[in-house]
Order: structure tokens, then sequence, then C-alpha cells
């Protein structure tokens, strides 16, 4: 598992500091999960499968190799889980957003969804 772990964070581009972060965690204790020295508790197999993305089945047994690391989700389960990830936040311009969005007009919609995906680069 511990090869998994640094696989995992190499991935996801994080630094240890990171990831402990992400995890509450010290980045010792990371460390120490990385080179096997510890084994994480099932409470931290859990948060890094919830938090990252990770395919739990994978990270404990490396089942399915490396293209089995993160989870699959679909596109209807990705939209209630980014927008249960917004009704959590206590960001005002956020809570705003999502209300003007859900009372726009359709032909504006177009226009704010061609803006956005130009500001984050999406094609």
């Amino acid at each position: 598992m511990h090869d998994r772990i640094k696989e995992i964070r190499r991935k996801k581009n994080l630094t240890q500091q990171e990831l402990a972060d992400i995890l509450n965690l010290k980045r010792n204790t990371i460390a120490t999960y990385e080179i096997g020295k510890a084994i994480p508790s099932d409470r931290t197999i859990s948060d890094i499968c919830l938090k990252l993305g990770v395919n739990e089945v994978w990270l404990r047994t490396g089942e399915g190799g490396p293209e089995n690391m993160f989870t699959q989700t679909s596109e209807d389960d990705a939209y209630s889980l980014s927008l249960g990830k917004l009704t959590i936040e206590e960001n005002q311009f956020i809570k705003n957003a999502v209300n003007y969005l859900a009372n726009a007009d359709p032909h504006k919609l177009e226009i704010i969804e061609e803006f956005m995906k130009n500001c984050l680069g999406i094609k």
C-alpha cells in the first residue's frame, strides 16, 4: 500500500505536506506510510478515498492496476458531488452564482458557459 499512497500523491501533484493537510495529518505520518513503516488506519484510508477520489479496492490491494486508481464517476454523479461541495461552502459568491444560474435565461446560460470554458481553458 505504501507505494500506492506515494503514487496517488504524485498523480495529484501533491507534496507530502499538502497531502497531510488534506487528510488532517502530520507530514511525517505521510512519510511513514510511503516508506511502509506504518499502515494507515481504516479511517485514513477512507479519507484518502473520499477526499481524493481513489478506488478503495485498488488502494488496499492494487487490484486492476494503476488505471483503476481513481473511482469512475458518471456525469450525473460528478454533478451531484460538485453540487454537494458547493452547498457546504460558506461562500456568498457561490450561493449567489448558483441562484443566478438557476434563474437565468437559457440563451444567457449559453453565453456564460462559453465564457467560463474560455476562462478555465476547457474545450
